[in-house]
Protein backbone atom coordinates (compact mmCIF):
# COMPACT_ATOMS: atom_id res chain seq x y z
CA UNK A 1 0.00 0.00 0.00
CA UNK A 2 1.34 3.70 -1.09
CA UNK A 3 2.40 5.88 1.72
CA UNK A 4 -0.16 8.98 2.03
CA UNK A 5 1.82 12.00 0.19
CA UNK A 6 3.86 14.08 2.59
CA UNK A 7 3.64 17.90 2.84
CA UNK A 8 5.98 20.63 4.30
CA UNK A 9 4.22 23.32 5.09
CA UNK A 10 6.57 26.67 5.09
CA UNK A 11 5.10 29.64 6.81
CA UNK A 12 3.26 28.90 10.26
CA UNK A 13 1.27 31.90 10.63
CA UNK A 14 -3.12 32.35 9.89
CA UNK A 15 -2.44 30.96 6.45
CA UNK A 16 -0.36 28.09 6.99
CA UNK A 17 -2.39 26.85 9.96
CA UNK A 18 -5.16 27.27 7.73
CA UNK A 19 -3.27 24.69 4.95
CA UNK A 20 -2.99 22.41 7.62
CA UNK A 21 -6.66 22.13 8.55
CA UNK A 22 -7.31 21.06 5.34
CA UNK A 23 -4.72 18.42 4.07
CA UNK A 24 -7.45 15.21 3.73
CA UNK A 25 -5.54 12.02 2.70
CA UNK A 26 -2.13 13.24 3.35
CA UNK A 27 0.31 13.82 6.09
CA UNK A 28 1.72 16.59 7.53
CA UNK A 29 5.40 15.43 7.84
CA UNK A 30 7.09 19.33 8.28
CA UNK A 31 6.35 22.44 9.52
CA UNK A 32 8.79 25.12 8.84
CA UNK A 33 8.95 28.82 10.20
CA UNK A 34 11.75 31.40 11.28
CA UNK A 35 9.99 31.79 14.26
CA UNK A 36 10.75 28.31 16.08
CA UNK A 37 7.79 28.71 18.36
CA UNK A 38 5.57 28.61 15.64
CA UNK A 39 6.82 25.76 13.86
CA UNK A 40 6.62 23.78 16.78
CA UNK A 41 3.13 25.18 18.20
CA UNK A 42 2.17 23.96 14.84
CA UNK A 43 3.70 20.41 14.22
CA UNK A 44 2.68 19.71 17.79
CA UNK A 45 -0.79 19.38 16.19
CA UNK A 46 0.10 16.52 14.28
CA UNK A 47 1.58 13.30 14.72
CA UNK A 48 4.73 12.63 13.47
CA UNK A 49 5.24 16.31 12.55
CA UNK A 50 8.62 17.89 12.87
CA UNK A 51 9.56 21.19 13.56
CA UNK A 52 11.84 22.71 11.57
CA UNK A 53 13.36 26.83 10.72
CA UNK A 54 15.33 25.84 7.61
CA UNK A 55 13.08 25.35 4.51
CA UNK A 56 15.63 23.53 2.47
CA UNK A 57 15.94 21.02 4.95
CA UNK A 58 12.44 20.23 4.78
CA UNK A 59 12.21 20.50 0.48
CA UNK A 60 15.18 17.63 0.95
CA UNK A 61 13.73 15.39 3.06
CA UNK A 62 12.78 12.10 1.08
CA UNK A 63 9.24 11.76 2.76
CA UNK A 64 8.03 15.20 1.59
CA UNK A 65 6.42 15.24 -1.67
CA UNK A 66 4.58 18.94 -1.63
CA UNK A 67 5.43 21.66 -0.52
CA UNK A 68 2.78 24.37 0.61
CA UNK A 69 4.63 27.46 0.54
CA UNK A 70 2.53 30.27 3.02
CA UNK A 71 5.42 33.10 3.41
CA UNK A 72 5.89 36.80 3.30
CA UNK A 73 5.65 37.59 -0.77
CA UNK A 74 9.46 38.44 -0.60
CA UNK A 75 9.82 35.00 -0.38
CA UNK A 76 7.46 33.21 -2.09
CA UNK A 77 10.01 33.02 -5.18
CA UNK A 78 12.94 31.80 -3.99
CA UNK A 79 11.20 29.19 -1.73
CA UNK A 80 9.02 27.56 -4.55
CA UNK A 81 12.30 27.61 -6.67
CA UNK A 82 14.20 25.45 -4.38
CA UNK A 83 11.61 23.06 -4.19
CA UNK A 84 10.59 22.64 -8.04
CA UNK A 85 14.86 21.86 -8.34
CA UNK A 86 14.04 19.29 -5.85
CA UNK A 87 11.15 17.67 -7.87
CA UNK A 88 8.35 18.70 -5.56
CA UNK A 89 5.10 19.46 -6.32
CA UNK A 90 4.44 23.41 -4.87
CA UNK A 91 0.91 25.07 -3.86
CA UNK A 92 2.39 29.10 -3.65
CA UNK A 93 -0.17 31.21 -2.06
CA UNK A 94 -1.08 34.32 -3.96
CA UNK A 95 0.13 36.28 -5.65
CA UNK A 96 2.91 34.09 -5.92
CA UNK A 97 5.33 36.61 -5.79
CA UNK A 98 6.52 40.05 -5.53
CA UNK A 99 6.72 40.58 -9.11
CA UNK A 100 6.19 38.41 -13.00
CA UNK A 101 10.04 38.27 -13.65
CA UNK A 102 10.44 36.04 -10.12
CA UNK A 103 7.91 33.46 -11.54
CA UNK A 104 10.22 33.00 -14.52
CA UNK A 105 13.25 30.47 -12.86
CA UNK A 106 10.43 28.46 -11.72
CA UNK A 107 8.33 27.82 -14.39
CA UNK A 108 11.81 26.59 -16.36
CA UNK A 109 12.71 24.59 -13.51
CA UNK A 110 9.49 22.93 -13.36
CA UNK A 111 9.52 22.48 -16.84
CA UNK A 112 12.33 20.39 -16.08
CA UNK A 113 11.81 18.30 -13.06
CA UNK A 114 8.00 17.79 -14.34
CA UNK A 115 6.69 19.41 -11.04
CA UNK A 116 3.39 20.95 -10.64
CA UNK A 117 2.82 24.44 -9.43
CA UNK A 118 -0.12 25.83 -8.32
CA UNK A 119 -0.89 29.29 -7.17
CA UNK A 120 -3.21 29.63 -3.55
CA UNK A 121 -6.33 31.34 -5.94
CA UNK A 122 -8.49 29.83 -3.58
CA UNK A 123 -11.48 32.32 -4.26
CA UNK A 124 -12.29 30.57 -7.77
CA UNK A 125 -13.57 27.62 -5.52
CA UNK A 126 -15.65 29.31 -3.43
CA UNK A 127 -19.72 27.71 -3.65
CA UNK A 128 -20.90 30.89 -5.72
CA UNK A 129 -17.75 30.97 -8.09
CA UNK A 130 -18.13 27.28 -8.45
CA UNK A 131 -22.37 27.82 -9.36
CA UNK A 132 -21.22 30.96 -11.60
CA UNK A 133 -18.57 29.11 -13.63
CA UNK A 134 -21.41 26.42 -14.28
CA UNK A 135 -24.23 28.86 -15.07
CA UNK A 136 -21.97 30.68 -17.27
CA UNK A 137 -19.98 27.22 -19.02
CA UNK A 138 -23.87 25.90 -19.67
CA UNK A 139 -24.27 28.96 -21.87
CA UNK A 140 -26.79 30.41 -19.45
CA UNK A 141 -25.61 34.17 -19.82
CA UNK A 142 -24.59 33.74 -23.70
CA UNK A 143 -21.55 35.76 -24.71
CA UNK A 144 -19.54 37.60 -22.00
CA UNK A 145 -19.40 41.09 -21.97
CA UNK A 146 -18.46 42.82 -18.70
CA UNK A 147 -17.32 42.48 -15.11
CA UNK A 148 -17.76 44.62 -12.02
CA UNK A 149 -16.00 43.91 -8.94
CA UNK A 150 -15.12 45.45 -5.65
CA UNK A 151 -13.35 43.90 -3.39
CA UNK A 152 -12.38 45.82 0.21
CA UNK A 153 -11.86 46.02 3.82
CA UNK A 154 -10.92 48.83 6.38
CA UNK A 155 -7.33 47.43 7.87
CA UNK A 156 -6.93 47.61 11.60
CA UNK A 157 -4.77 49.57 14.07
CA UNK A 158 -1.29 49.75 13.09
CA UNK A 159 -1.91 48.00 9.52
CA UNK A 160 0.50 50.64 8.31
CA UNK A 161 3.30 49.23 10.27
CA UNK A 162 3.18 45.94 9.11
CA UNK A 163 4.91 43.89 6.80
CA UNK A 164 2.59 44.24 3.97
CA UNK A 165 2.84 47.96 4.12
CA UNK A 166 6.30 47.34 3.60
CA UNK A 167 7.33 47.23 -0.18
CA UNK A 168 10.39 45.20 -0.06
CA UNK A 169 8.41 42.65 2.16
CA UNK A 170 4.93 42.77 0.31
CA UNK A 171 5.81 44.04 -3.52
CA UNK A 172 2.89 46.25 -3.47
CA UNK A 173 -0.05 47.56 -0.91
CA UNK A 174 -3.99 46.55 -1.56
CA UNK A 175 -3.31 45.61 -5.43
CA UNK A 176 -0.74 43.13 -4.73
CA UNK A 177 -2.76 41.79 -2.00
CA UNK A 178 -6.57 41.51 -2.47
CA UNK A 179 -6.44 42.88 -5.99
CA UNK A 180 -4.93 39.48 -7.30
CA UNK A 181 -8.03 37.81 -6.53
CA UNK A 182 -10.33 40.23 -8.83
CA UNK A 183 -7.58 40.20 -11.68
CA UNK A 184 -8.00 36.55 -11.66
CA UNK A 185 -11.43 35.92 -10.99
CA UNK A 186 -11.89 38.52 -14.36
CA UNK A 187 -9.60 36.71 -16.25
CA UNK A 188 -10.71 33.28 -15.37
CA UNK A 189 -14.08 34.27 -17.07
CA UNK A 190 -13.25 36.63 -19.34
CA UNK A 191 -9.77 35.45 -20.58
CA UNK A 192 -6.24 37.46 -21.23
CA UNK A 193 -6.10 41.22 -20.99
CA UNK A 194 -4.67 43.35 -24.00
CA UNK A 195 -5.52 46.61 -22.91
CA UNK A 196 -4.60 47.53 -18.81
CA UNK A 197 -5.26 50.74 -17.46
CA UNK A 198 -6.05 52.29 -14.00
CA UNK A 199 -4.56 54.01 -10.95
CA UNK A 200 -3.21 52.84 -7.65
CA UNK A 201 -2.67 55.12 -4.64
CA UNK A 202 -2.62 55.93 -1.09
CA UNK A 203 -5.46 58.19 0.40
CA UNK A 204 -5.36 57.28 3.78
CA UNK A 205 -3.14 54.60 5.41
CA UNK A 206 0.56 56.37 6.21
CA UNK A 207 2.77 53.96 3.95
CA UNK A 208 4.41 53.86 0.78
CA UNK A 209 2.47 51.31 -0.62
CA UNK A 210 -0.91 51.58 -2.32
CA UNK A 211 -4.16 51.53 -0.15
CA UNK A 212 -6.40 51.83 -3.35
CA UNK A 213 -6.54 50.29 -7.09
CA UNK A 214 -8.66 51.00 -9.67
CA UNK A 215 -8.41 48.84 -13.14
CA UNK A 216 -10.15 49.20 -16.35
CA UNK A 217 -9.13 45.56 -18.38
CA UNK A 218 -10.10 44.67 -21.95
CA UNK A 219 -9.56 41.54 -23.57
CA UNK A 220 -8.72 41.30 -27.35
CA UNK A 221 -12.72 41.64 -27.65
CA UNK A 222 -13.45 44.47 -25.88
CA UNK A 223 -14.96 42.74 -23.07
CA UNK A 224 -13.94 44.72 -20.10
CA UNK A 225 -13.10 43.87 -16.27
CA UNK A 226 -13.71 46.49 -14.13
CA UNK A 227 -11.77 46.46 -10.88
CA UNK A 228 -11.29 48.24 -7.46
CA UNK A 229 -9.38 46.86 -4.70
CA UNK A 230 -9.35 49.19 -1.12
CA UNK A 231 -8.03 49.06 2.29
CA UNK A 232 -10.65 51.84 3.22
CA UNK A 233 -13.68 50.46 2.76
CA UNK A 234 -14.37 50.24 6.89
CA UNK A 235 -17.05 47.57 6.49
CA UNK A 236 -15.96 44.61 4.70
CA UNK A 237 -16.96 44.06 0.93
CA UNK A 238 -17.11 41.46 -1.14
CA UNK A 239 -19.34 42.52 -4.67
CA UNK A 240 -18.44 40.48 -8.41
CA UNK A 241 -20.95 40.93 -11.01
CA UNK A 242 -20.95 39.40 -14.49
CA UNK A 243 -22.72 40.40 -17.37
CA UNK A 244 -23.41 38.62 -20.12
CA UNK A 245 -26.30 39.14 -22.92
CA UNK A 246 -28.71 36.97 -22.09
CA UNK A 247 -28.25 37.86 -18.29
CA UNK A 248 -26.16 38.70 -15.35
CA UNK A 249 -24.98 36.94 -12.27
CA UNK A 250 -24.58 38.94 -8.97
CA UNK A 251 -22.20 37.42 -6.13
CA UNK A 252 -21.86 38.62 -2.89
CA UNK A 253 -20.07 38.01 0.51
CA UNK A 254 -17.54 35.12 0.85
CA UNK A 255 -19.02 34.27 4.77
CA UNK A 256 -17.74 35.70 7.90
CA UNK A 257 -17.09 39.24 8.45
CA UNK A 258 -17.62 39.70 4.86
CA UNK A 259 -21.12 38.05 4.67
CA UNK A 260 -23.33 35.37 3.89
CA UNK A 261 -21.96 33.67 0.37
CA UNK A 262 -24.92 34.39 -1.79
CA UNK A 263 -25.09 34.30 -6.05
CA UNK A 264 -28.33 35.87 -8.12
CA UNK A 265 -29.19 34.40 -11.61
CA UNK A 266 -31.09 37.05 -13.58
CA UNK A 267 -32.31 35.82 -16.61
CA UNK A 268 -33.39 38.10 -19.36
CA UNK A 269 -36.05 36.86 -20.99
CA UNK A 270 -36.82 37.54 -25.08
CA UNK A 271 -39.29 40.24 -24.61
CA UNK A 272 -36.54 41.74 -21.86
CA UNK A 273 -38.47 44.20 -19.23
CA UNK A 274 -37.75 42.19 -15.60
CA UNK A 275 -35.65 39.22 -15.23
CA UNK A 276 -36.15 35.72 -13.96
CA UNK A 277 -34.29 35.58 -11.05
CA UNK A 278 -32.44 32.54 -9.20
CA UNK A 279 -30.59 32.33 -5.70
CA UNK A 280 -28.46 30.22 -4.06
CA UNK A 281 -27.32 31.18 -0.36
CA UNK A 282 -24.07 29.40 1.38
CA UNK A 283 -24.28 30.31 4.89
CA UNK A 284 -22.35 27.18 5.55
CA UNK A 285 -18.55 27.08 6.40
CA UNK A 286 -15.94 28.18 3.59
CA UNK A 287 -14.74 24.95 1.98
CA UNK A 288 -12.90 26.65 -0.63
CA UNK A 289 -9.16 25.92 0.82
CA UNK A 290 -10.08 22.58 0.83
CA UNK A 291 -11.72 22.24 -2.22
CA UNK A 292 -8.87 23.53 -4.04
CA UNK A 293 -6.28 21.11 -2.16
CA UNK A 294 -8.43 18.09 -3.32
CA UNK A 295 -8.26 19.54 -6.28
CA UNK A 296 -4.17 20.24 -6.84
CA UNK A 297 -3.96 16.36 -5.31
CA UNK A 298 -6.03 14.81 -7.99
CA UNK A 299 -3.91 17.24 -10.15
CA UNK A 300 -1.24 14.96 -8.70
CA UNK A 301 -2.49 11.96 -9.50
CA UNK A 302 -3.05 12.30 -12.92
CA UNK A 303 -0.30 14.54 -13.83
CA UNK A 304 -2.31 17.20 -15.34
CA UNK A 305 -1.41 21.08 -15.29
CA UNK A 306 -3.09 22.68 -12.32
CA UNK A 307 -6.41 24.96 -13.18
CA UNK A 308 -4.96 27.68 -10.99
CA UNK A 309 -1.07 27.34 -12.17
CA UNK A 310 2.09 29.90 -11.78
CA UNK A 311 1.04 31.57 -15.63
CA UNK A 312 -2.24 32.68 -14.22
CA UNK A 313 -0.16 34.02 -11.62
CA UNK A 314 2.43 35.66 -13.65
CA UNK A 315 -0.44 37.20 -15.92
CA UNK A 316 -2.01 38.91 -12.58
CA UNK A 317 1.34 39.97 -11.84
CA UNK A 318 1.80 41.16 -14.74
CA UNK A 319 -1.48 43.46 -14.63
CA UNK A 320 -0.75 44.60 -10.79
CA UNK A 321 2.84 45.95 -12.34
CA UNK A 322 1.43 47.92 -15.20
CA UNK A 323 -0.69 49.53 -12.95
CA UNK A 324 2.32 50.49 -10.22
CA UNK A 325 4.34 51.76 -13.28
CA UNK A 326 1.56 54.00 -14.62
CA UNK A 327 0.84 54.78 -10.65
CA UNK A 328 4.32 55.58 -10.03
CA UNK A 329 4.52 53.34 -7.17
Amino acid sequence: MRRPLGVAIVGCGFIGQKRAKILSGCHLVACVDQVEEKATALAAQYSNCVALTDALEAINRADVDIVIIATLHSTLAEIALNAVKAGKHVLIEKPGARRAAELESIIAAARKTGSLVRIGFNHRYHRTFQKARELIDQGKLGELMFIRARYGHGGRVGYDKEWRAQPALSGGGELIDQGVHLIDLARWFLGDFTEIDGFAHTYYWDMPVDDNGFLILKTQKKQVAFLHASCTEWKNLFSFEIYGRNGKIDINGLGGSYGIEKIIFYKMSPEMGPPETFMWEYPMVDNSWATEMAEFLEDIRLKRPPAAGIHDAYAALQVVEKIYGMSNL
